[in-house]
């Protein structure tokens, strides 16, 4: 029993089998209970606001997301999870909340802390693609789990099992595992069994599939042309393979397909792809939760439809989403809330929709928060510095980075740094340039100073250009289209040039006149040290390359 509950009233902590408290204690809730088990709402700054204290105060929300802005300080982020769920075990029914966050490693960890306690940095999913061995996708799902669990946060919005077949999918690039269906269900069932070992809550995303879109949804609404035949066998192959093994929580795009729903709502409002296909035709019984309604992939088409966030919110749930999203904190008596009250009152679809959402919280809530296992609801803070960047967990991720070490093209390979002549580290990232140079001591830096991913500058293409004459060897950090247009400038040069890659390596694809690269996964010390190594012979390469060259 949770301190702060009646023992005498119905409770979520009561030893009642689960299938029939569930049902009890929808029985017993109000309305206003019910659609505050749909909401997951983040709230503004390190500490819980007053507005997401009023909401779990007044209607026991379901859930609470940490985004970046509220995990600057570790030990006030779980000092925060504990306040929260200590006033939602003070609620009439004791119910917990979910508390989650997107902490899948590599270029996403939404929780980072500063000073001397900070995450994890990991190599991410597209170096494990790259080792090809399930037991890095476990072991890297664990110890990022066991960080979590220590800060309180019980649900991770991750694995992404996105199939990266479009190179102009960035927003996906380095968090996929891979460009092959088949690895990425592998992996990414591994990775979620990883999490489950740890007893934080897996979340397959982004359903059914960002990896063949153009564009980012937090800023557009991605249109594809995929077919269903398409889906089911390429993009839903990793989600058919996590679900036989049990994977309790789906995550919803913001993505449209029009040849397959017949118009053009994102999947995420699409009751065609969570009633029918998700449900129905796929089997999932877990949870489903949009991706955060105020992304543009959501808010495009409601404009198109004159619709506000308080229609949108509707019609997520409609759709059969379980769990609303929303990044911002609405107000507690507010437009949305209003809205949510009176769809229920005045359409009996919308409650028994309602209901069916609210009992798939609550069951992933009894699998998951009410065991002795459960992640600790009130985390203790002392404790933090035992889990977060363990020697264990760094050890593994430093010897995970070298094992995911891809040679593409070895022409000049290995560099010998005292045979190296003049040489010139070129990037954007200083810790490149920093550990380039424990590597060739003495070696000139020029950073890119443009920090536009899409494009570079007409200043740094004519610095790169101007110096290139003056050195032997020049090795150069390709991380995205404006450094890939700024190594352009080398190709008519004679000069001894290496490319370390990081992050997706999809750009070395548009430069078929590199003759000596080195790829590596993530942005990290470690890997830094693991391509450099690589590079300079010191290691064995033993990686291969995670993405298919795409179709021409």
């Amino acid at each position: 029993m949770v301190a702060g509950v009646d023992s005498r009233a119905l409770s979520f902590w009561d030893d009642t089998p689960d299938d029939t408290l569930i049902e009890q204690l929808l029985d017993e809730m109000t309305r206003e209970e019910l659609l505050g088990q749909t909401l997951m709402l983040g709230w503004a700054g390190e500490d819980p606001s007053g507005e997401i204290m009023r909401w779990l105060r007044t209607t026991n929300i379901g859930g609470a997301k940490v985004f970046g802005w509220n995990g600057l300080n570790l030990v006030r982020l779980a000092s925060a999870i504990g306040t929260m769920q200590r006033a939602a075990s003070q609620h009439r029914l004791g119910i917990p909340i979910l508390t989650a966050t997107d902490q899948e490693g590599g270029w996403v960890r939404h929780v980072k802390g500063s000073g001397d306690l900070v995450t994890s940095v990991t190599p991410g999913n597209m170096a494990i693609g790259a080792s090809g061995l399930p037991t890095d996708a476990f072991w890297s799902a664990y110890y990022i789990g066991m960080e979590l669990r220590a800060l309180g946060i019980n649900m991770n919005l991750a694995p992404t099992i996105d199939v990266y077949i479009n190179p102009e999918a960035h927003v996906i690039g380095p968090r996929a595992f891979s460009s092959d269906a088949v690895q990425t269900g592998i992996l990414g069932t591994a990775f979620f069994h990883g999490l489950e070992r740890t007893r934080v809550i897996a979340t397959a995303k982004h359903f059914p599939g960002h990896g063949n879109a153009s564009g980012d949804s937090h800023g557009m609404l991605p249109v594809l042309g995929d077919t269903i035949e398409e889906l089911y066998a390429r993009d839903l192959v990793p989600y058919r393979m996590l679900i036989n093994e049990g994977v309790p929580a789906v995550l919803s795009g913001h993505l449209s397909f029009p040849d397959i729903s017949g118009d053009a709502r994102p999947a995420s409002l699409s009751a065609f792809f969570k009633q029918q296909l998700l449900r129905k035709d796929m089997g999932f019984r877990g949870l489903i939760v949009t991706d955060d309604l105020y992304m543009e992939g959501a808010w495009v088409y409601g404009a198109r439809e004159r619709w506000g966030i308080e229609q949108i919110v509707i019609e997520a749930l409609r759709a059969g989403n379980d769990m609303v999203m929303l990044s911002r904190t609405p107000d507690p008596g507010g437009s949305v809330w209003r809205a949510m009250l009176g769809e229920y009152d005045r359409d009996p679809v919308f409650r028994e929709r309602i209901r069916d959402a609210a009992r798939n919280v609550l069951a992933i809530k009894m699998r998951y928060l009410k065991p002795d296992d459960r992640v600790p609801l009130e985390p203790d803070t002392d404790a933090i510095r035992s889990y977060v960047a363990s020697s264990d967990g760094a050890a593994f991720f430093r010897d995970q980075a070298a094992r995911s070490v891809t040679i593409v093209a070895d022409a000049r390979l290995p560099v010998d740094p005292r045979s190296a002549g003049r040489t010139l580290l070129v990037g954007k990232d200083r810790d490149f340039l920093a550990i380039g140079r424990e590597f060739f001591a003495g070696a000139d830096t020029l950073r890119i100073e443009s920090t536009r991913f899409d494009v570079a500058s007409a200043a740094d293409r004519a610095r790169f250009r101007a110096a290139l004459s003056r050195y032997d060897t020049v090795i150069f950090c390709l991380s995205d289209p404006n450094t890939m247009q700024v190594l352009r400038e080398a190709e008519t040069f004679d000069v001894n040039l290496v490319v370390l890659s990081i992050l997706t390596p999809v750009y070395l694809f548009e430069l078929p006149w590199i003759d000596s690269a080195v790829a590596v996964y993530g942005w990290g010390v470690e890997s830094f040290r693991a391509g450099f190594s690589a590079m300079t012979g010191r290691i064995d390469a033993t990686g291969r390359f995670p993405v298919a060259a795409p179709r021409r």
